[in-house]
C-alpha cells in the first residue's frame, strides 16, 4: 500500500477527485429498457428478464410476487443463528430509524396566526435488493426497516434471485410484496408501473451500473435515495492497532475493485506498519487486490489539523477515528465511527445505523438513508381576518416590489 506525504498535492489532488465519467453504453441500455416497461409493461418486463438474467433464457420468469408460504419457506431455510442475528440487527435499525423521523408541531405566530407541519409517509416505496455472487439480506433490513419507521404502508422488495437468507429478512422487515426481479427493468417497474406492480413514490438501495443508471434516469419522475458509486473507508488515527486498521481497509475494499480505502495519520511508524498490515493480509486477488492497488493509499500529514483538513476534502462514506478524537471536528463524512472497536464492517450490519451511505463526496450536503426519507413533510397555513389586516399590507408590498400586481390585489381585497 503506497505512502504518501501530504506535501504530494497532486497525488491529495487524485485521490480526492472522484471519477464521475458516466459509462454511455451503459446508460444507453438502461434507457432503452425503461422506455420499453414504460411503454409496454408486463410484456416488456418479462421479456428483459428473461433476456438478462442469468439463469438462462429457459428460467420461468414469474411477475407475481412471492407468497408468504415461499417467505416462511425461507425463513426456514436459514439457520437459526442467521434467523437471531437478522432479527437483532432489524430491532437496532428500527430503533434508531424511530427516532429519526421528524415531528410534526404547530406555531402560533400571532392571534388568527397558525403555521402547522405535518408529517406524511409515504404511501408507497420500492427497495432494490441486489442479487449477485453474494446474498445480501442486510441491503433489504436497510431500506425496508426504515420505511416502515416512518408508517409507509406499501413496502415493495424487488431482488433478482432471492436467496432464502433475503426472504427471511424480509418477513423480518415487513415487506408487503417481493418481485424475483431486478435490473434497469425491475426500475423501470416501479418508477412507472406495470399490469402487475403498482408505482411507488420514492426508490432505495443500491445495484450495478444498469440499475444506478435506471435510478438516475427515472429520478425526474419518480425520487431515489442516492446516486451511488463506489464504497469508500477513511481511517483517521495516530494511536490505533495497526492489524486491525489494515483489516478495515481490506474489508472495505473487498466490496468493488473501485473502492477507496485510504488511512490519514501524523505518524509515520503507523503508516509504515499498516502498509506491512496489509500487504500481510491482503488476499493476492479479488476485489480487495484490486481496490488497494488502485484506490488505496496511506497520507502522512504534517499537523492533526492538517490530516483532519484532508480528511473533509475526501469526503469519504465511512470514517474511522481515534476515541480521543473529536468527532466534531469532521464536517463532511457519511458515517464516523469513533475508536477500535467500533468496526466500520459492524455498521454495515447491526449497530443499528444505516448503511445505505453518501458516496463520491456526496457526504458534504447529506449523510446516510433514514426514516426521513421516507415521508412528507408540509405545512398547513391559517390566517384569520385580523392576522390578515396585520400581515396583509407588508405581503402586498413587497408583492408590489416585486412587480407582481395580481398577487398585490389578491391580498388587498381582503383588507
Amino acid at each position: 500500500m503506497r505512502i504518501v506525504r501530504s506535501s504530494d498535492r497532486r497525488t491529495l489532488d487524485a485521490l480526492a477527485a472522484r471519477d464521475h465519467s458516466r459509462d454511455a453504453a451503459v446508460e444507453r441500455q438502461a434507457a432503452r429498457i425503461v422506455a420499453d416497461v414504460r411503454a409496454r409493461g408486463d410484456r416488456a418486463l418479462r421479456e428483459w428478464t428473461r433476456t438478462l438474467d442469468r439463469r438462462g433464457s429457459r428460467a420461468r420468469i414469474s411477475l407475481a410476487p412471492l407468497s408468504a408460504a415461499e417467505l416462511r419457506r425461507g425463513w426456514e431455510a436459514t439457520p437459526p443463528d442467521v434467523r437471531q442475528a437478522l432479527e437483532l440487527a432489524a430491532a437496532n435499525i428500527a430503533r434508531v430509524a424511530e427516532k429519526q423521523v421528524p415531528r410534526p408541531f404547530v406555531v402560533n405566530i400571532g392571534p388568527g396566526h397558525r403555521i402547522e407541519q405535518r408529517v406524511q409517509p409515504l404511501a408507497r416505496v420500492g427497495c432494490y435488493v441486489p442479487g449477485g455472487r453474494y446474498p445480501l439480506p442486510s441491503t433489504l433490513l436497510m431500506t425496508a426497516v426504515p420505511a416502515r419507521a416512518a408508517g409507509v404502508k406499501a413496502i415493495v422488495a424487488v431482488c433478482p434471485s432471492p436467496a432464502p437468507v433475503v426472504l427471511a429478512a424480509a418477513l423480518v422487515a415487513g415487506v408487503t410484496e417481493l418481485y424475483a426481479i431486478g435490473g434497469a427493468q425491475a426500475i423501470g417497474a416501479l418508477a412507472y408501473g406495470t399490469e402487475t406492480i403498482d408505482r411507488v413514490d420514492k426508490i432505495v438501495g443500491p445495484g450495478n451500473a444498469w440499475v444506478a443508471a435506471a435510478k438516475a434516469l427515472v429520478s425526474r419522475d419518480c425520487p431515489i435515495d442516492l446516486h451511488a458509486g463506489p464504497s469508500e473507508i477513511v481511517v483517521c488515527s495516530d494511536t490505533g492497532n495497526a492489524t486491525w486498521i489494515a483489516a478495515d481497509l481490506i474489508a472495505q475494499a473487498e466490496h468493488d475493485p473501485a473502492a477507496r480505502a485510504i488511512l490519514v495519520t501524523t505518524k509515520t511508524p503507523l503508516a509504515r506498519a499498516v502498509a506491512q498490515a496489509v500487504a500481510a493480509q491482503m488476499p493476492a486477488t479479488g476485489p480487495a487486490a484490486a481496490a488497494i492497488a488502485a484506490g488505496g493509499a496511506i497520507i502522512v500529514a504534517r499537523s492533526r489539523r492538517e490530516a483532519i483538513d484532508i480528511v473533509n476534502r475526501l469526503a469519504p462514506e465511512h470514517l474511522v477515528i481515534d476515541a480521543s478524537d473529536d468527532a466534531r471536528r469532521y464536517q463532511t463524512a457519511g458515517t464516523i465511527f469513533v475508536g477500535e472497536y467500533s468496526v466500520q464492517a459492524a455498521g454495515d450490519y447491526c449497530t443499528g445505523s444505516n448503511h445505505v451511505l453518501p458516496t463520491g463526496g456526496a457526504g458534504r450536503f447529506r449523510g446516510g438513508l433514514s426514516a426521513s426519507d421516507f415521508v412528507r413533510v408540509f405545512s398547513v397555513q391559517t390566517l384569520s381576518a385580523a392576522a390578515m389586516r396585520r400581515l396583509g399590507p407588508a405581503a402586498a408590498t413587497l408583492a408590489d416590489a416585486e412587480g407582481l400586481t395580481a398577487h398585490a390585489a389578491s391580498i388587498r381585497l381582503r383588507l
